[in-house]
C-alpha cells in the first residue's frame, strides 16, 4: 500500500513537470516568434529607409538625401552642404582620397619619343604616383602613359586633356591611336586639334600590372585611378606648354565614369566629357550592380551593400551635380546595353537643378546618339566643339575628325 502511494505521487509529479515543461516551451516559442517578428519588422523598416535614402540620392531637392526636414536646396551654400555629404558617402564606398598636403616632388621619365607626321611628338613616359602615409612613410610607385606635345613651341600655353581608356587590355594605347577602335582614338584626335593630351593606364590594364590584394591601403581600383589621374593633372600643370587653368578630362565607358569620379574630386578639371559612362544605379542592368564590384572598381558595393542599389550611399545624379558649375558633356547612346539611357536622362534632369543655382545650365550638355555602346564620329565632333567652347579663348579652326 505504501509503495502504491509513492507510485501515485511520482506520477502526479511527472504530470505536473510535463505540464510545466510544455508551458515553458510554449512561452519560449512565443518569445522567439515575437523576437523574429521584431527582427523582420526592423529589417523591413531598414530596407524601406534604405530605399527612401537611395531615392533621395537621385533627388537633389533637399540638403540631406531623403530628408525634407533638412531644408530645401535654394542656394549654392545649401548645395555645398549636400555636396560635402556626397563626398563622404563616395569615400565610404571607394575609400578615402589620400592627403595631398605632403606630396613628394613629381618625377617623370621619358622612355621613348616619336615624332609624328602631324606636327606632334608622342612621348612614352613614366610618372611618379607615390603616396605619403600619415606617418610620413613613402609608398613609391610609377605608372606609364602617353603624352602628346606640339613639335614646335607656340606663343602661348595651350589647353590640355586627360584622356582615359575603356575596359580594354591594351589600355592607354587605344585613346592614343595605337590600336583598338578608331572611334576611341580621342587622345590622338584632341592632340591633332592643338591640345596637349595625356593618356595613362588604369590599374591592371596595358602596362600597369597591379596586385590589389597586396595593396590593401587602396579600398577600390576606382580611388587608386583617381589618385593616379590627379598626379597626371599635376604633371600637366607643370608643363610649360600647358595653361594649367584650362584642363579637361574625357573617357569612354570605364574611362567615362573614371572621368566623372576624377573630376568630382579634382576641381582643377574645367570640363568633363563622358561617352557611355554612367546611368543611375537602379537602371544599371535593372539594379544588378555586380559589374561594379570587382577589385578594379568598387568591391565594397558587394561587401558592404550587397549589390543593392537601395543601399549604396550615392548615385550619379549627385556626382554630375557635384561638378557644377564646371562644364559637363555626355554622349549616351539610346542603344547602349550597359548604361540605360533613361537613367542618364533622369540624371541630367536632376543635375540641371543644381546647374541652375549657379546660372550655368548651358555648361551641362547631353546628346543621345542612335548607336550602341560606342563614341561615333558625329558625337565626338560635337564633344570636341563643346570642349573648344570651354577651354579655348577662340574657336578652334582645326578640322573635326
Amino acid at each position: 500500500m505504501k509503495n502504491l502511494q509513492m507510485t501515485t505521487a511520482t506520477c502526479r509529479f511527472i504530470v505536473l513537470a510535463s505540464r510545466y515543461a510544455i508551458y515553458v516551451s510554449a512561452l519560449a516559442m512565443s518569445c522567439t516568434v515575437g523576437l523574429e517578428s521584431d527582427l523582420i519588422a526592423q529589417e523591413q523598416q531598414a530596407s524601406a529607409s534604405n530605399a527612401k535614402a537611395n531615392q533621395g540620392h537621385a533627388n537633389l531637392e533637399w540638403i540631406a538625401a531623403a530628408d525634407a526636414g533638412s531644408g530645401k536646396i535654394d542656394t549654392v551654400e545649401d548645395w555645398l552642404k549636400r555636396r560635402a555629404s556626397i563626398r563622404q558617402n563616395v569615400e565610404k564606398v571607394m575609400g578615402q582620397l589620400p592627403s595631398r598636403d605632403s606630396l613628394p616632388p613629381l618625377r617623370v621619365r621619358v622612355l621613348e619619343q616619336v615624332e609624328l607626321e602631324v606636327g606632334l611628338v608622342r612621348q612614352h613616359i613614366e610618372i611618379d604616383v607615390s603616396t605619403v602615409s600619415a606617418r610620413g612613410e613613402l609608398a613609391s610607385e610609377w605608372i606609364r602613359a602617353y603624352l602628346f606635345l606640339p613639335k614646335e613651341s607656340r606663343k602661348e600655353p595651350q589647353p590640355a586633356m586627360l584622356c582615359l581608356h575603356q575596359t580594354v587590355p591594351i589600355g592607354k594605347q587605344e585613346p592614343s591611336g595605337l590600336g583598338g577602335s578608331e572611334n576611341l582614338h580621342y587622345a590622338l584626335e584632341l592632340a591633332k586639334r592643338g591640345y596637349v593630351a595625356i593618356a595613362p593606364d588604369y590599374p591592371s590594364f596595358g602596362e600597369y600590372v597591379f596586385d590589389f590584394a597586396s595593396q590593401p591601403q587602396w579600398i577600390s581600383g576606382s580611388m587608386k585611378a583617381i589618385w593616379n589621374n590627379m598626379r597626371c593633372v599635376d604633371l600637366l600643370q607643370q608643363l610649360p606648354q600647358v595653361d594649367g587653368q584650362r584642363i579637361g578630362c574625357i573617357g569612354h565607358s570605364l574611362g567615362g565614369h573614371n572621368t566623372i569620379f576624377t573630376s568630382f574630386f579634382d576641381e582643377r578639371i574645367s570640363i568633363a566629357v563622358t561617352s557611355c559612362g554612367f546611368t543611375r544605379f537602379h537602371k544599371y542592368y535593372r539594379g544588378n550592380l555586380k559589374g561594379w564590384t570587382s577589385d578594379r572598381y568598387m568591391p565594397r558595393i558587394a561587401q558592404d551593400y550587397q549589390n543593392d542599389p537601395d543601399r549604396v550611399p550615392f548615385d550619379f545624379p549627385e556626382l554630375i551635380a557635384g561638378l557644377a558649375p564646371r562644364a559637363f558633356f555626355t554622349s549616351s547612346p539610346i542603344r547602349d546595353d550597359n548604361f540605360d539611357v533613361e537613367g542618364v536622362r533622369e540624371t541630367i534632369s536632376e543635375a540641371t537643378r543644381i546647374y541652375r543655382l549657379y546660372g550655368a545650365q548651358e555648361r551641362l550638355h547631353a546628346i543621345y546618339p542612335d548607336s550602341a555602346h560606342d563614341f561615333p564620329v558625329a558625337a565626338r565632333r560635337e564633344a570636341y566643339q563643346f570642349i573648344d567652347s570651354i577651354l579655348r579663348r577662340a574657336s578652334s579652326s582645326i578640322a573635326s575628325p
